[in-house]
């Protein structure tokens, strides 16, 4: 059995004096793509927040490797979901890359090659001297990716990356991003909106219910999703399967 790399134990979060998440307990497998879901204000972002250590549990316990997490680790990576915010617009692509080792203290003379090295991953060799402005939002969010990637977390948490962008620019994001971690067998934790994006990404899906009570708790569902990879944007959203979760979890959201 694959060791559990992230695990939620009764894990709470209260802000302002209300309770944002009820205890919730799951573990996400090294290797796994976990999605969440759930109406806005249900505390997908909050939930993930807590995971890199940027939120301190109310109550219970984030633990990564079985240690409790208290605060940001070089080891986990977030991508968030306003590209244009966390790029800093007077340097360049590889600049912007170089944060990332920057900060890790990487010797200068060791970051071309790798910079080199994730800017081909995401496609992007050709465009390392421009400045975001000069790029799509599309290229924009891959800029922030590869920032994540420099620094080789065995973790990548995804606040809705791809909620901003045009609907094609998102389905070859997403299967860029299926075909990277398939690649380097990142740990995916991904929160969206998106119910599609969600089912075709992702190993399971988690699904959180907004206003929690103590018979409603946060954590309202948890589906996996038995899909063969790799997947097709067109073939994989026609399977029986995929239609059969688009319902199940749809009528979640709806009832929500």
């Amino acid at each position: 059995m694959t060791p559990d790399l992230l695990e939620f134990d009764q894990l709470a979060i209260h802000l302002g004096g209300r309770e944002i998440l009820s205890p919730t307990s799951f573990s996400v497998a090294r290797g796994e793509f976990v999605c969440i879901i759930g109406p806005s204000g249900c505390g997908k972002t909050t939930l993930l927040r807590a995971a890199a250590g940027f939120v301190t549990p109310s109550a219970g316990a984030a633990r990564r490797h079985g240690v409790p997490i208290s605060g940001p680790s070089r080891e986990v990576a977030f991508v968030f979901q306003d590209y244009g915010r966390a790029l800093l617009p007077w340097r360049t692509v590889q600049g912007n890359i170089a944060l990332a080792l920057e900060a890790a203290h990487i010797p200068a003379d060791q970051q071309p090659a790798r910079i080199a090295k994730v800017l081909a991953t995401v496609g992007l060799s050709a465009h390392a001297a421009k400045f975001p402005a000069q790029l799509s939002g599309g290229m924009q969010q891959r800029v922030q990716i590869a920032r994540c990637l420099a620094q080789e977390p065995e973790l990548l948490m995804m606040d809705e990356p791809f909620g901003a962008l045009d609907a094609m620019t998102r389905e070859s994001l997403q299967d860029e991003l299926s075909s990277l971690v398939r690649t380097t067998g990142l740990t995916v934790l991904f929160v969206t909106h998106d119910l599609e994006e969600a089912i075709y990404l992702s190993d399971r899906v988690i699904a959180l219910r907004a206003n929690p009570t103590a018979n409603k708790p946060s954590l309202a569902a948890m589906v996996e999703v038995r899909i063969e990879r790799p997947r097709d944007q067109l073939l994989t959203k026609e399977h029986p399967e995929f239609l059969r979760l688009r319902r199940e979890l749809y009528g979640f959201l709806g009832h929500h």
